[in-house]
């Protein structure tokens, strides 16, 4: 994948997780998330990008709005599911793959990757990519 373009947004959840090795953070807390959305291709489009800067600015805030603000213990998707910052990865990254496939980023199925990366500190972050 020899192109990338990256946006970035932000979210802020609360959520708590389940198993001793997660020490005191099985109580409820909150996370701010910066989050980096890096999509990939082969070749440029034919006005020499990877994908519209702005959709794909506006595809992220969607789903960022979508998970921030909330309780992620009480949202029935995540029910039984620790939402970790590598959970949260894989669940924006399927997110934005989605909107993807069904055309809302253009580009008509050049794209081949996506990789979304959760910075919950300067000095710690998780990463997730799959094909698109």
């Amino acid at each position: 994948m020899p192109f990338t373009v990256t946006v970035r947004d932000h979210m802020m959840v609360a959520h708590s997780f389940t198993g001793e090795s997660f020490g005191p953070a099985q109580r409820l807390h909150g996370a701010t998330f910066v989050v980096d959305a890096s999509f990939h291709a082969d070749e440029l489009d034919a006005d020499g990008v990877v994908i519209d800067i702005a959709r794909a600015a506006e595809a992220l805030r969607a789903i960022t709005a979508s998970l921030g603000y909330r309780n992620l213990d009480d949202e029935p998707e995540f029910a039984g599911i620790n939402t970790t910052t590598e959970v949260l990865c894989r669940v924006v990254a399927d997110r934005l793959a989605a909107r993807i496939a069904a055309g809302a980023l253009g580009r008509d199925g050049s794209l081949t990757g996506v990789t979304v990366t959760l910075h919950e500190s300067h000095i710690a972050w998780a990463s997730y990519g799959r094909p698109v």
